[in-house]
């Protein structure tokens, strides 16, 4: 059975979040690759790129996010938009990280590039597939992904693996956490985006939240799913309708630092230490 959500517990989570979400947590998470352009246009789309790659060790990541800003010379919305193949593919060469590949770079930019001209921007890719009655994003990202999956004929199968699609049942952590970084507004998040409503965020769920969230009671599912993450969010919006997705720094916050959870709500000491922490 879940946990009965009292003020105590609103309270423990609200306290949680004010400790992560501070502009400190910028440096150290993909998020500070969209904080560091000026535009919203190349916040988003280079934003995207940095969501799609987060897994893994943080650094990483960042090292990763560092050199794709190089081989798009600083201006990732422009390089996407005027993609050209002949001219530009080159920039893209050997561009990988763990099972994203050189290929994968490219016909994700192609792709994106296609909508782009189509639709203007990244924005519109997902809002354009929400309607007035519903409920969460869920189709903003299953329309998003299917839009770029299927813009170019000869897109390969294989970049089914980097967008995530609920009606696949995965959890859609990385588009989820993309989302909640353009809707938010700060102090760490952009919040540059209009047409979607903080309200309607999912939580990114993965093995950190998920761990936590399920010690205290807020997760019946075993797996760290789709049906898992909209469970995690119909809770958290209880707390806070307005913004559920705020609760993600508690519970990403507290596993990724390893932070000991609160006996009174856990039933028992809980402490999930990493050395390296990680982001989805």
């Amino acid at each position: 059975m879940p946990a009965p959500l009292t003020p105590d517990l609103k309270a423990y989570l609200d306290a949680l979040v004010r400790r992560f979400e501070q502009p400190a947590f910028i440096a150290e998470d993909p998020i500070a690759i969209p904080h560091g352009f000026d535009d919203p246009r190349d916040q988003e789309v280079i934003g995207l790129f940095a969501a799609l790659l987060a897994w893994g060790r943080r650094q990483t990541v960042l090292d990763k996010m560092a050199e794709l800003c190089v081989r798009m010379r600083y201006r990732p919305y422009r390089f996407v938009y005027d993609f050209d193949e002949a001219r530009d593919a080159p920039a893209l060469e050997g561009f990988r990280h763990r099972t994203f590949q050189p290929i994968d770079a490219l016909w994700l930019t192609k792709a994106l590039s296609h909508e782009l001209r189509t639709h203007g921007t990244v924005e519109a890719l997902f809002a354009r597939h929400l309607s007035a009655g519903d409920e969460h994003v869920g189709p903003a990202i299953q329309g998003f992904s299917t839009g770029i999956l299927t813009a170019l004929e000869g897109t390969p199968a294989r970049l089914r693996k980097h967008l995530a699609r609920p009606a696949s049942g995965g959890a859609c952590k990385r588009l989820a956490m993309y989302l909640r970084w353009m809707v938010r507004p700060g102090p760490v998040d952009l919040g540059i985006w209009s047409r979607i409503r903080p309200a309607h965020l999912v939580l990114p769920l993965d093995v950190h939240s998920g761990r936590q969230a399920r010690a205290l009671g807020l997760i019946d599912r075993a797996a760290n799913d789709w049906k898992a993450a909209l469970e995690l969010t119909r809770r958290c919006r209880r707390l806070c309708p307005e913004d559920p997705a705020r609760y993600d720094y508690a519970f990403f916050g507290a596993g990724a630092y390893g932070v000991s959870l609160d006996a009174r709500f856990t039933g028992a000491n809980t402490r999930t230490a990493t050395s390296s922490p990680t982001r989805r």
